[in-house]
């Protein structure tokens, strides 16, 4: 059985799940959330039955906060964190990522992520493409799927998909978009990602961003779609290499509106903005097109 664990990232629903597997072996947990919201990961844990202490295995997709950063908890109370090898290191030693992301997000880094400490290198697990973990009566396989981030696994169990960001944000019924921060944005190879997807035996896919799609062509189309326009929009920008400030206001515009086209307001916009925040994406695009120009 499979449960979906909602972290009420920023108090919101809908925003930032985990997934708890159930096996013979004992629970596997798929995503962690940030530490900002491990009590309610431990609270969501407890709900379907189990102790935060059972989970013997963790399964990353990638090691950006909202999805790793309270791996190292997990990995204090006993966990095996099983990650892509390009994250490796930053997990032993997460340092650089918590400098770039203070650049960012400055005093907000501890309300919205929480502490990210070290996780020692025998309990970092890393997985090659294709490679699978079994935990009792389960197999995942571990799919490298670039695009999103260098650093990016979708994890396959039967006929399902734990996409990770590679596979959007949609929350509810909502328009399906592409997460795309710095640095490691590709269009190129999250579309080859995508293609390994659709070629994949599974038909369904759990988004960490938020939940279980049933739908997976029409989801992928979508996807494909949004990801192709967004990069389309941002490509005269840089071309013109006009600044991140002066481009970013014209895109949250831009997002605003395909959202409300979609039928989406109030709360459902925040949900999506504190899920896949728009100047974020600027940022990433912007960097994708000027690499392509050097």
């Amino acid at each position: 059985m499979i449960h979906i664990l909602d972290l009420q990232f920023k108090g919101l629903p809908h925003v930032i799940a985990a997934f708890l597997v159930e096996t013979t072996a004992g629970p596997v947990l798929i995503e962690t959330g940030p530490y900002s919201t491990f009590p309610n990961l431990v609270s969501e844990v407890n709900r379907v039955g189990y102790n935060i202490e059972d989970i013997q295995h963790v399964l990353l997709s990638h090691i950006h906060f909202d999805h790793a950063g309270a791996s190292w908890a997990l990995a204090e109370k006993g966990a095996l964190i099983h990650l892509h090898p390009f994250g490796k290191k930053h997990m032993q030693d997460p340092s650089k990522l918590v400098q770039s992301a203070t650049r960012i997000y400055g005093d907000e880094m501890d309300t919205l992520w929480g502490a990210l400490n070290p996780i020692s290198e025998d309990q970092l697990k890393v997985c090659d493409h294709g490679e699978k973990v079994i935990a009792g009566d389960q197999t995942f396989t571990s799919w490298h799927t670039p695009g999103h981030a260098r650093h990016h696994i979708a994890w396959q169990l039967g006929n399902v998909m734990f996409t990770g960001d590679v596979g959007g944000v949609k929350i509810d019924k909502g328009l399906i978009v592409p997460p795309c921060p710095p640095p490691d944005i590709n269009v190129e190879d999250w579309n080859d990602s995508i293609a390994l997807i659709r070629q994949s035996t599974a038909d369904q896919l759990y988004l960490t961003h938020f939940g279980l799609v049933d739908d997976k062509e029409s989801h992928l189309d979508q996807l494909q779609h949004i990801l192709n326009d967004w990069a389309q929009w941002m490509k005269p920008h840089a071309e013109a290499e006009a600044s991140i400030s002066e481009v970013t206001p014209r895109f949250e515009q831009y997002v605003a509106d395909q959202l409300r086209t979609f039928g989406l307001s109030g709360q459902a916009i925040d949900q999506y903005e504190a899920a896949n925040p728009s100047s974020m994406s600027v940022s990433g695009l912007m960097r994708y097109w000027r690499k392509k120009m050097d």
